[in-house]
């Protein structure tokens, strides 16, 4: 395989709701390449980057795949990243990495909930993008219909690049408004014939034309100057000021098309390639010890890879995913873990092709690339040359929204499952591990009942060990609304050396998200300094079981104001002690109270259930908060208690008969 220089490639993401043709895109893309021979399709689950067989069974993408294709002598690696609620919080680290993100949207539906998240966070990352209206030749598409949703509800900016050459049944190919040509298709084969613009469409075409080349002028001001010249740019002229204006997000081009259909993807292909700006062309944002700073993408600077992904291979055993952000690796590099503070030999590098590897002798900047069996290596990693300092910011993933309680199905079973969930959770970041503090089961947390589901199916597979899934555990909480002054001593006396510690506190309730804060104002020495520490131990051990039904205290502030000690019968012990008593005196008078976990819900479901969905919402203690139109669907928006919602899963699949879907997150 060509190891390509950093122009050379590109890197992009695919980004959406679930169901807007991701995968199907992706496919057509390999296929149109000579990646494949064939087109595939999910429905058929023999695509490339939907291999795993619970993607296969259920029919949609549960994690990011990587896949790559070689085209016009640029190499285009495409993350193809999972769209449903539960999983999409994982695209996360791929959005990090790429270069640039297509957005697609259903002809049909329009924008959707997790189209509007993937731009939110695009935004954030200040990442330059493309919108494709998929799905153009079904029934009830509409082009125009979308371009206004994408507009209004993500980018102003947002420009038609191209036409939709017919409609729904009828659709077959598009006018390139850069070049003026038709592009004609007649099946899903990826070959077109190229006409003039069709006669009825000549008026829409040149109004559309010229709204584009009016936008990429006013992106600089020497264009400008030509196009008010002129009366209009040169091919050239058109071709760099859009991969101008992209780059700057001040156009975001939005394509037609049918990717099950193989309609225009070529175009697109061809837009990526030669429109699109390089990975030469982008900075990092990187800390140097305290200093924040910019990387470029450069070929020459100190050699430096970023983890956004880890991926179990049955064979390899532990896969890590890095962009190579800097210089060039190879495998006989010793890398340096800022995080761990070990280093690492790459060893075997590879090329991803869905499950698929091909070996590479290494990568220049820019370009992704696998490795196995790393020793200490995880999701958001940095391997970089010591000198250079170099520590890239973690991936931002959104906490665990639902925990279960598991049990052995089998009687001794309970390693197995612990050593195959830690297993499953390095390449799953949502996904969380820990032990139940009064029944001592083991809980795993994700952000709904599906992806938890999904961990327990995988680890069935792979591991060939079964666990029972508990009822859902609620993380309340307690807190206090007081302000209150306490001291408690602790005294005892067995004859020989006693024990004594003695503390004086204030307690005050803190901000929500506050946590807990300890503060110590111990003048003159009443308490020695060395067992200051073992009060607020103690008290942090305490919070762990509340004053009303044992669950943890937070949002509160600790002040140690005074105490005494005795220089034979005090220890650390003595003053651990003491803090607790004092903390659950202080309890008893701060007028504790049950925090409850509330969820900020999104339902997304055809319009004909919303008075049973909305009925149902109230019945658990849901406030509406609003709803929107999306195509013929709606969008219901709600905070609801979280004790409400952990068996919402299966009502919701009930009352729409599997039609809805929807998401939720602490609010």
């Amino acid at each position: 395989m060509k190891i390509y220089e950093s122009k050379d490639i590109r890197n992009l993401a695919l980004a959406g709701h679930g169901d807007t043709g991701k995968t199907s895109l992706t496919a057509a893309m390999l296929n149109n390449a000579g990646v494949t021979n064939r087109l595939t399709r999910v429905d058929d689950g023999n695509t490339i980057t939907d291999y795993d067989s619970e993607e296969v069974k259920r029919k949609i993408s549960l994690s990011t795949s990587v896949c790559y294709f070689e085209f016009n002598k640029k190499k285009v690696n495409v993350l193809d990243t999972p769209g449903y609620g539960n999983f999409f919080p994982e695209s996360r680290g791929s959005f990090r990495v790429s270069d640039a993100m297509a957005f697609m949207v259903c002809g049909v539906s329009g924008v959707e909930v997790q189209t509007e998240k993937a731009w939110k966070i695009a935004t954030e990352l200040n990442k330059p993008g493309i919108f494709i209206v998929n799905k153009l030749d079904r029934d009830r598409s509409d082009f125009e219909k979308c371009l206004e949703g994408i507009q209004k509800k993500m980018a102003r900016e947002a420009v038609p690049v191209a036409l939709p050459i017919g409609k729904e049944g009828s659709f077959s190919g598009m006018v390139d408004l850069l070049n003026g040509n038709a592009y004609l298709y007649k099946d899903d084969s990826g070959k077109f014939e190229v006409s003039d613009v069709p006669a009825e469409m000549a008026d829409e075409v040149a109004t559309a034309r010229e709204q584009l080349m009016e936008m990429i002028a006013e992106s600089s001001e020497e264009l400008m100057d030509k196009y008010l010249e002129n009366g209009e740019l040169s091919e050239i002229e058109f071709k760099e000021g859009m991969t101008k204006a992209i780059a700057a997000r001040e156009l975001f081009p939005v394509f037609p098309c049918s990717a099950t259909g193989n309609i225009n993807v070529m175009q697109i292909m061809e837009f990526i390639t030669n429109i699109i700006a390089g990975a030469d062309s982008h900075t990092n944002k990187c800390m140097v010890g305290e200093e924040e700073i910019e990387v470029p993408v450069d070929e020459s600077g100190a050699p430096a890879m970023f983890c956004f992904k880890t991926v179990s291979d049955p064979h390899a055993g532990r896969i890590n995913l890095f962009k190579v952000m800097s210089g060039v690796v190879t495998p006989d590099l010793i890398l340096y873990n800022p995080r761990s503070d070990t280093s690492e030999k790459p060893g075997a590098m590879f090329l991803l092709q869905g499950k698929d590897h091909a070996p590479v002798d290494g990568a220049h900047a820019g370009d992704i690339i696998g490795v196995a069996k790393l020793k200490d290596t995880v999701i958001s990693d940095t391997l970089t040359d010591k000198s250079s300092g170099y520590a890239f910011p973690p991936v931002k993933f959104p906490e665990a929204a639902i925990s279960f309680a598991i049990e052995p199905k089998s009687k001794g079973d309970e390693e197995k499952i612990s050593t195959a969930l830690r297993r499953i959770a390095e390449e799953d970041p949502l996904l969380r591990l820990g032990r139940d503090g009064r029944t001592h089961q083991i809980l795993i947390s994700g952000s709904g009942q599906l992806h938890v589901e999904v961990a327990l199916s995988k680890m069935k597979e792979r591991y060939k060990v079964d666990a029972i899934l508990q009822p859902p555990q609620v993380p309340y909480q307690e807190t206090i609304k007081k302000k209150v002054d306490v001291e408690a001593k602790y005294k005892k006396q067995t004859g020989g050396k006693g024990q004594y510690g003695h503390c004086k506190i204030s307690m005050i309730p803190l901000e929500k998200g506050e946590d807990f804060q300890f503060e110590d104002k111990v003048f003159g020495g009443s308490i020695p300094k060395t067992y200051i520490p073992a009060v607020e131990k103690g008290i942090q051990e305490a919070r762990m079981k509340g004053y009303l039904a044992g669950y943890p205290v937070v949002d509160f502030k600790v002040t140690l104001n005074d105490g005494s000690y005795h220089e034979v019968d005090s220890s650390e012990m003595a003053f651990k002690i003491a803090g607790s008593m004092a903390f659950k005196k202080g309890m008893e008078q701060a007028r504790p109270t049950l925090l409850e976990p509330i969820m900020q819900v999104e339902i997304y479901s055809p319009e004909e259930f919303m008075g049973d969905l909305m009925g149902d919402l109230n019945s658990r203690r849901g406030r509406i908060q609003g709803m929107e139109s999306t195509g013929d669907s709606q969008l219901i928006k709600a905070q609801v208690p979280m004790a409400e919602m952990l068996t919402y899963e299966s009502t919701l699949r009930s009352i729409t008969g599997g039609r809805a879907s929807f998401h939720m997150e602490f609010s």
